[in-house]
């Protein structure tokens, strides 16, 4: 395939695309980004309702988009709405696997819930997405691109963030498993690992004195806003990164460059 350099590289036209975890913060910010970029969006999260001003918002913009129940922990749920995404024209060719959560609390206060709901979430959602979204490409003999999103605490630690921080190690590994096997398939996984980003769940935090602190020890000496992953996540979704795969791409100002 010959592609000129131009916008068509990251035309993303005629291409259906899932967002899981689209409710809020990143999620929501890729649903939009890949919807301006031409891709027929679908948007998915525990309870689609959180999804109606999402929904709105797409809409209005002239992008095609509908919403999805999905819990990204359960099998059943996740080949339920494969089974509605395929029926509605066709399996999704791009992946985001944004779902997320963390607990923030010291190792030794924390439960084997707390565990059971970072690595069952960030990590199982995300092997279960994939693996169904990849099988649903090979049987129509589809290419597709697969973007998990971990984190640089998949690469560094802090504390209070055990499970996530390890959730976020084992899904760039899987990344690299995965695309290992698909790859003989024309299907790409990728892994986009964001710095500190500032979203309204942070936001508080990240102007605190102790994000004062964190920002301190970044070599860019800023935190990162939603847009500075649109060109990346563009870049993995595309086929302007149509070469990339099993790749961890991190977006963090440099952070972890900082040995601190």
């Amino acid at each position: 395939m010959t592609l000129s350099f131009t916008s068509e590289l990251f035309d993303l036209a005629g291409r259906k695309a899932l967002v899981t975890g689209a409710s809020s913060g990143l999620g929501r910010h890729f649903a939009l980004s890949l919807g301006r970029a031409g891709a027929e969006i679908i948007v998915a999260a525990r309870r689609a309702e959180k999804l109606t001003e999402l929904l709105e918002e797409l809409h209005a913009e002239g992008i095609k988009a509908r919403a999805l129940n999905l819990d990204v922990t359960r099998a059943s749920s996740v080949h339920q709405a494969f089974n509605t995404i395929e029926h509605d024209g066709g399996p999704a060719r791009i992946i985001v696997n944004c779902a997320g959560v963390t607990v923030t609390k010291a190792l030794l206060e924390q439960s084997e819930d707390d565990w059971d709901s970072v690595l069952d979430t960030n990590l199982k959602g995300s092997w279960l997405v994939a693996q169904e979204a990849a099988r649903r490409l090979v049987a129509v003999q589809r290419t597709g691109t697969i973007v998990n999103i971990a984190s640089i605490l998949g690469e560094r630690v802090a504390g209070g963030v055990a499970p996530y921080s390890i959730s976020k190690a084992a899904l760039i590994q899987a990344t690299k498993a995965m695309a290992l096997e698909l790859a003989r398939y024309g299907i790409r996984v990728n892994a986009l690992l964001p710095g500190y980003i500032v979203t309204d769940l942070n936001r508080e935090f990240l102007a605190s004195e102790a994000g004062e602190r964190l920002r301190s020890r970044i070599p860019s000496r800023r935190f990162g806003q939603p847009e500075h992953l649109t060109g990346p996540l563009l870049l993995l979704a595309s086929d302007a990164g149509l070469h990339m795969t099993g790749a961890t791409l991190a977006v963090d100002g440099g952070h972890l460059l900082s040995s601190l």
